[in-house]
């Protein structure tokens, strides 16, 4: 009854002082957000490539203070930054590529590659920002096509200058190199596809696409800034096969042209003075002039690992009785007339390998015609196939 006759202050007091006494320690909690960086990637294709679309890459969003680098950020959801197509591609590089791209062959597969400049967007004062990359998407069918990065240190008008682009989002390739860029300065990097020698079981053709990621990260804060998303479609892979002919080691010269040629120059019924890279085989009725030559097969994503290779002759010499070309697998024969007719031509091989090249002998036989002898120049042409199923 006390607390009621007295004043709330003295009621306050008294009930205080009858309290036990107890101790709070207010904390204050602190939430530090990372800074945001509005900067953006911007790519700009060169040498006449066009990009299928293209828009504003994603800007960063959040990042690590500074001294450390932010995480790769996933890619986004939305459509891609761009979209390019190498177009129609093979593993031998024939045939001419889609606008804007260039095709380099190799030993082992051909090169698809362009040049692309990249800029970013939107960093604070003096700052630069390095890039990489990963394949984000890689192709359904990998053993078909990689995907192949030029950095901006290299020269990516050099198929020497492309390599295979990591699949791993933590470890990813290097893009635009440390230091990096100042905001708006243009670097120039290339995008490139490889389509290997693919045969047998692997073999693909059809549409495949792929799309990388890149991540730009602020060198000086280590802030991200910025994340585009290249998409890689559609592009075609189609068969190739060729058959070239080539000298061998000791041979005559073969001239390549729009066809190949040979000139045996002076040959004779007996065997006197054979050019330089032709020996004389004497037989029944005459003599064989004969020079090594290379076979030369290529192939790519064909089901098969091997082929056929046949030769008929297509145009005759027109003193047949004098002249006929013949072929041997060895330098010392046997040598058998090449077939005249195409529904049944020579068989050189039926186990052709891709890019493995044969060795083969072609004879001239000159006949010791005393009947209707021939003196003068004559021409013949050979038709080679490759086939392979």
């Amino acid at each position: 009854m006390w607390c009621l006759r007295e004043t709330i202050e003295k009621c306050l007091k008294a009930c205080f002082m009858c309290a036990k006494a107890t101790l709070i320690i207010p904390v204050l909690t602190l939430l530090i957000v990372g800074r945001k960086l509005d900067a953006q990637i911007v790519l700009r294709p060169l040498g006449g490539v066009a990009a299928i679309s293209s828009q504003p890459s994603v800007p960063s969003r959040r990042g690590a203070g500074k001294g450390s680098r932010a995480a790769a950020p996933a890619a986004p959801a939305a459509a891609p930054t761009a979209t390019f197509s190498f177009g129609t591609v093979n593993a031998l590089g024939l045939g001419t590529p889609a606008n804007g791209i260039t095709v380099s062959a190799l030993s082992n597969g051909a090169l698809y590659f362009f040049a692309v400049q990249v800029t970013i967007n939107g960093l604070p004062n003096a700052d630069k920002a390095d890039i990489t990359g990963f394949i984000s998407t890689n192709f359904t069918h990998s053993t078909a096509e990689v995907m192949e990065n030029c950095p901006s240190n290299n020269n990516c008008n050099l198929a020497a200058s492309y390599s295979a682009y990591s699949l791993n989002a933590a470890s990813p390739s290097m893009v635009v190199p440390p230091p990096g860029v100042p905001n708006g300065t243009a670097a120039t990097i290339g995008f490139g596809v490889f389509v290997p020698d693919n045969d047998g079981a692997n073999a693909f053709t059809g549409n495949d696409t792929a799309t990388v990621t890149l991540n730009a990260t602020d060198t000086t804060t280590g802030l991200s800034a910025g994340t585009a998303t290249v998409l890689f479609t559609p592009q075609t892979v189609q068969d190739a096969v060729q058959l070239t002919l080539s000298t061998a080691p000791a041979g005559l010269t073969v001239t390549a042209a729009s066809d190949y040629s040979m000139n045996f120059g002076n040959v004779n019924g007996l065997g006197i003075g054979p050019a330089a890279g032709l020996t004389t085989v004497a037989v029944a009725g005459g003599m064989i002039y004969s020079t090594p030559y290379l076979l030369n097969p290529a192939y790519g994503d064909f089901t098969s690992t091997t082929g056929t290779i046949k030769v008929y002759v297509s145009t005759n010499f027109a003193h047949t009785t004098v002249l006929t070309m013949e072929d041997a697998a060895a330098s010392g024969g046997p040598y058998n007339a090449i077939s005249t007719n195409a529904g049944a031509q020579t068989a050189i091989t039926t186990t052709a390998a891709d890019r493995a090249a044969i060795t083969r002998y072609l004879g001239m036989f000159v006949s010791r015609n005393t009947v209707a002898p021939f003196l003068g120049a004559d021409n013949a042409t050979l038709t080679y196939t490759l086939t392979v199923p």
